[in-house]
């Protein structure tokens, strides 16, 4: 089905006509519509307009009130102040379209005219070491932006950049070889119920062989020495180091894909692309950039300098793609990462889900991708800079011991917040029940929390606040479609079905107003990469609901045909709760 016009863009459209027609000279003009609470709807543009073309606003404005098209769309429009437009719609239209979107599968968004291929590059956990709360933001932001792009119509390509490769893997290797069973499993462990128990397994080998293995390298000299020379055949690719080193990748994947799991994210073998992935396009990356004089050797390392960029004192700060040892930096790896993403993934834009203090690194690995000719006018690179996650005292969350905080810790204690809150609604659920939505409440809470703040900003983790059934929360999002979706089990023989000729109470109109900028929104968050902004709608939308239910009598409605309008209402607004809830990576329980 075609996407369906918003009563805004239906307004904006016509009062740009009648401007166009009123002063041609201005050609193409935007009426600067916004929503108003003076009106549905309140035009701000002719004032600038008017001082431009040197006429008189009020006199403006109502010519152009005067030559609107109101379609059956406007019912009432009123100049107020020195020419600014108030408009109101009909109960008619707003009701017509929101049927409209109710037809269509996709609540009747549009597809994004200016679709592309889009890398995002999220959730980089590193080989060997447990996940902590640094990990929650880029794994959570980085999943609603798949979801959200993707529904607009971009391409999108998941990239996992797992830190895979470095000098500590020689020691870790050496130290399998002579202790061959510290990985070895539990038989048992892998069927599909047991997941988490194999990923805390697979953990709990890897931290155990990690401590044992850098003990002995700091107390062992000739142990020490053995892992030197283990590092340099990992990076010749000698077969036995190098099938070690792809059982710690593998031990390390186990374990992340049962907190992912838990995540309720769907991690795919293919998008893990770690630092390794790139080894092979590391020399060559070098060698362009030297060749081209995009870098210059300094003191024997392979430097990138900028004049915008300079230290404490006052030099300016390179970036090192290739120290004077020969060894790679990060930045070798960065760049080559853009090359691969840009010429064999045809990217036109690729976007990296990294934490707010790495961003001069990837200012400077952007720039000279611009400079090398990698990134061009055809293709952007945007980082999507997160934030810290505080405790409550606005400190850097961390244990009581000073420890920071495991993943997995913070994700169990959310369900267990999320159960009690659970079992004290629950009024015909079984045990297995509320332990299903307990998982699904809990970690929606920690999921809805990151999203509903900016990625840019540092938020508090408050777990009290999370599961709260009160403010703005998952907990209360939920709630409001479990809520509809009893009343529509209730309904007994009356069906939602729209009724365009009803009149409408203000709780109805409000509702009906917002679910109408369902696609509006949708593209905006994507355009500016904010699923905060989404958070946002739907925080609002629940509230209007909340209004619209304590209101409007749904069920005892005073005619059949109302009945039937405000269940048209309810079952809109849950499809749209479902769906903007989806794109967040949170599930909306039927029964809670």
């Amino acid at each position: 089905m075609a996407s369906v016009p918003s009563l805004a863009s239906s307004v904006h459209q016509r009062v740009a006509d009648a401007l166009a027609s009123a002063l041609p000279e201005a050609g193409a003009a935007d009426p600067l519509l916004r929503r108003s609470d003076r009106a549905d709807f309140q035009a701000n543009g002719i004032l600038a307009l008017a001082k431009k073309a040197k006429a008189n606003p009020r006199e403006l404005a109502t010519t152009v009130v005067g030559g609107l098209d109101k379609g059956g769309v406007i019912e009432e429009i009123e100049v107020s102040g020195p020419g600014f437009l108030n408009i109101t719609v009909s109960d008619r239209a707003i009701i017509e379209t929101l049927a409209a979107r109710a037809g269509d599968d996709r609540l009747g968004v549009p597809l994004s005219p200016a679709a592309g291929t889009t890398v995002i590059d999220y959730a980089q956990p590193n080989v060997a070491k447990e996940m902590h709360v640094g990990h929650l933001r880029s794994a959570v932001i980085g999943a609603a932006m798949v979801e959200i792009l993707e529904f607009t119509g971009e391409t999108v390509v998941r990239r996992h950049h797992i830190g895979d490769w470095g000098t500590q893997f020689g020691m870790l290797i050496q130290y399998l070889i002579e202790h061959p069973h510290e990985l070895d499993h539990k038989a048992g462990a892998n069927a599909a119920e047991d997941v988490q128990a194999s990923g805390e397994e697979a953990m709990s080998n890897l931290n155990r062989l990690y401590k044992a293995s850098r003990a002995l390298f700091d107390s062992d000299e000739e142990f020490k020495t053995r892992a030197r020379a283990r590092v340099v055949d990992l990076q010749a690719g000698d077969e036995e180091t190098l099938a070690l080193w792809q059982r710690f990748v593998d031990e390390s994947k186990i374990y992340f894909y049962s907190v992912f799991n838990k995540l309720d994210m769907d991690i795919q073998d293919a998008d893990v692309v770690g630092e390794s992935g790139y080894n092979d396009m590391l020399a060559e990356t070098c060698r362009l950039l030297e060749e081209s004089g995009v870098a210059v050797r300094s003191n024997g390392a392979l430097c990138v300098f900028f004049d915008e960029y300079k230290g404490p004192d006052g030099n300016p700060t390179p970036l090192i793609v290739q120290k004077s040892d020969g060894g790679f930096g990060y930045a070798a790896t960065d760049l080559s990462a853009i090359r691969d993403r840009v010429g064999n993934l045809k990217a036109d834009t690729l976007i990296y889900v990294v934490d707010a203090r790495q961003s001069l690194h990837f200012k400077m690995v952007f720039e000279t991708a611009r400079r090398a000719g990698w990134l061009n006018e055809d293709t952007k690179a945007v980082q999507l800079a997160f934030g810290t996650v505080l405790g409550k005292d606005g400190k850097p969350f961390k244990t009581r011991e000073g420890e920071t905080v495991r993943l997995v810790d913070l994700l169990d204690e959310a369900i267990d917040r999320a159960a009690a809150v659970v079992r004290e609604k629950a009024q015909d659920l079984t045990e297995a029940e509320i332990s299903e939505r307990a998982v699904q409440v809990g970690i929606g809470a920690v999921k809805y929390a990151d999203l509903s703040t900016s990625a840019s900003r540092d938020y508090k983790f408050d777990l009290d606040q999370m599961v709260s059934l009160t403010g703005d929360t998952s907990v209360y999002l939920q709630y409001a479609y479990a809520r509809i979706q009893s009343i529509l089990r209730k309904a007994g023989d009356a069906k939602p079905a729209a009724h365009p000729e009803l009149p409408l109470a203000p709780a109805e109109r409000a509702l009906g107003l917002h679910l109408d900028g369902f696609g509006e929104l949708i593209a905006e968050a994507a355009a500016e990469y904010a699923p905060h902004k989404l958070a946002a709608y739907l925080y609002q939308l629940a509230s209007l609901y909340t209004t619209f239910y304590s209101e409007c009598p749904v069920l005892k409605a005073e005619t059949p045909d109302q009945v039937e309008n405000r269940l048209f209402l309810c079952d809109l607004t849950a499809r749209t709760l479902t769906k903007g809830m989806s794109l967040l990576g949170i599930r909306t329980p039927e029964r809670l």
